[in-house]
């Protein structure tokens, strides 16, 4: 499709023609809706296994749910249309029953583009229009041509700024966008390695709940376990001590080889490409490899920041940055902006988005409450205790359990009722003329960032035990979501909402999108 063909299509639209998406989407949904064939054929194969026919069988069901597929990703695109009114954006869509979707301008609060593996290949983009309220109340378009989804959000947002301009005429053109972050290959690698993930053993584990269909093996039988254990055990057992300790550190580089190439996997797939520009509109983040993203970010759609640090990656200096915005990522109201990098490179993107990772000179940190701490290390050594008196009275009655798990328990809650103690010396908070700032924890450090002005509510909650002991949750409503502090002094949490609230009310909401 050339460049005035496009725009003449969304002209068209403007005035009230209905739309189809691009007629390839059928054939990319039809693709990638095969893979459901797959286990379907797997499933027949092994099961008739011992006839002759079985493979064509299983061939016979695969061709007959691709031919279904595509029928119904056809009929599916023929009958979706969308038309791009005055006031709002409208889709039809619907087989056998229609199903009519309109959207006002004002209630969209971004417009990104997502690309799938197969998509991609077509050349196509999936709109979506995120509306703020998440889940099935957004509405997205699948699927467009590249060039097509990016005039439908500029006109989109053409439209929300009141400067509509899709007749055609050639638009003034954007300055060059500002990188504010970007990962190349070398960052990736040393991301990943930090990434940690057992995502390897879970599919493990997911093929094992096929064994029983693919292969003679009773997953679920106590004496075949037994035996192989059985059999382990004296093995190990005929092994030398060195043997042995050298067999637990040679499962322990395993697992660990294992854990860190699932999380390079993870990040090479989710964060290939990663880069965060300034804009005019806003912050535009890219980022993908198989699935690859478009997201603009409106900076004064932010509302909050949170800055986010592991136990080893600290150690290097790296910490990882998001937006709560508005609008969603993935089901979340938070935005990755720079998953993996310095603060020399965070406290530019912050200051750009108006926030400030550090209180103004002069205001003071103060501390969580001490009670709030000395009752979560209660609570949670008496769920502990609980639970080993639980296993002891098991043992004691039928001596089905060993009671060594008992006292297992019991020292694990005390470790826990410890920590809950200790972590009191790294529960801080602050507030200036323009931000509130919480910062907790230790090993892990994190820090949330609220602009006072952004806020759309703030409660103070206090359960019976709260009231008695002098403590409160502070919890600050935002349209993205929800931020709370819990274990905050009384009276401090009664300041901090009045200040707040002071706020809020010296505040022309209209004025902040400008």
């Amino acid at each position: 499709m050339g460049e005035t063909e496009g725009h003449q299509e969304l002209e068209d639209a403007r005035l009230g023609v209905p739309l189809r998406t691009n007629p390839l989407s059928f054939a990319a949904n039809a693709v990638a809706s095969l893979q459901n064939a797959i286990f379907p054929m797997v499933a027949v194969f092994f099961t008739m296994n011992d006839k002759p026919w079985a493979i064509f069988a299983a061939l016979g069901i695969g061709l007959a749910i691709a031919v279904i597929s595509t029928a119904a990703s056809y009929l599916s695109w023929r009958r979706l249309t969308y038309i791009v009114g005055q006031e709002d954006i409208r889709v039809e869509s619907g087989i056998l029953s229609r199903a009519a979707r309109s959207v006002p301008y004002e209630r969209i609060q971004d417009v990104s583009l997502e690309q799938k593996l197969i998509p991609r290949i077509f050349g196509l983009v999936q709109v979506k229009f995120e509306t703020g309220a998440g889940g099935g109340d957004d509405l997205s378009l699948t699927y467009l041509s590249e060039a097509e989804g990016e005039r439908l959000r500029e006109a989109i947002k053409a439209h929300k700024d009141g400067a509509v301009q899709i007749d055609g005429e050639q638009a003034a053109e954007e300055p060059a966008a500002e990188v504010l972050f970007a990962m190349d290959e070398k960052r990736l690698l040393k991301f990943g390695f930090f990434e940690f993930s057992l995502a390897a053993f879970a599919v493990i584990a997911g093929l094992f709940q096929y064994a029983e269909t693919f292969a003679s093996i009773e997953l679920w039988n106590a004496d075949l376990w037994a035996g192989l254990l059985g059999e382990s055990g004296s093995w190990v057992s005929g092994l030398g001590f060195g043997a042995q300790i050298a067999g637990v550190f040679t499962g322990l580089i395993a697992f660990a080889v294992v854990g860190s190439i699932s999380g390079l996997v993870r990040t090479f797939l989710r964060d290939w490409g990663f880069v965060l520009e300034r804009t005019e509109k806003g912050f535009r983040r890219r980022r993908g490899l198989l699935t690859k993203t478009d997201v603009v970010m409106p900076a004064h759609r932010v509302q909050a920041l949170k800055m986010s640090t592991g136990i080893f990656r600290r150690r290097f200096g790296y910490y990882g940055l998001k937006f709560v915005s508005l609008a969603q990522d993935r089901g979340s109201a938070s935005h990755d902006v720079a998953p993996f990098g310095t603060l020399q490179e965070l406290y530019p993107i912050a200051s750009v988005a108006g926030f400030a990772i550090e209180p103004s000179q002069g205001t003071d940190w103060q501390r969580g409450s001490r009670q709030y701490r000395i009752d979560s290390a209660i609570i949670v050594l008496t769920i502990f205790a609980i639970i080993a008196i639980g296993v002891g009275s098991v043992f004691y009655v039928s001596g089905a359990v060993s009671p060594l798990w008992a006292l297992l328990l019991l020292g694990a809650g005390c470790l826990l009722a410890m920590q809950q103690m200790f972590m009191w010396r790294f529960d801080f908070n602050a507030i200036d003329r323009s931000h509130f700032f919480v910062r907790r924890g230790w090993l892990s450090p994190r820090l949330d960032v609220a602009s006072r002005i952004k806020l759309q509510s703030v409660e103070l909650a206090q359960g019976p035990i709260a009231r008695k002991r002098g403590y409160a949750s502070l919890r600050l409503g935002l349209a993205g979501g929800m931020l709370n502090f819990e274990g905050l002094p009384v009276d401090r949490a009664h300041e901090l909402r009045s200040q707040i609230l002071t706020s809020l009310a010296g505040t022309d909401f209209s004025e902040l999108a400008s």
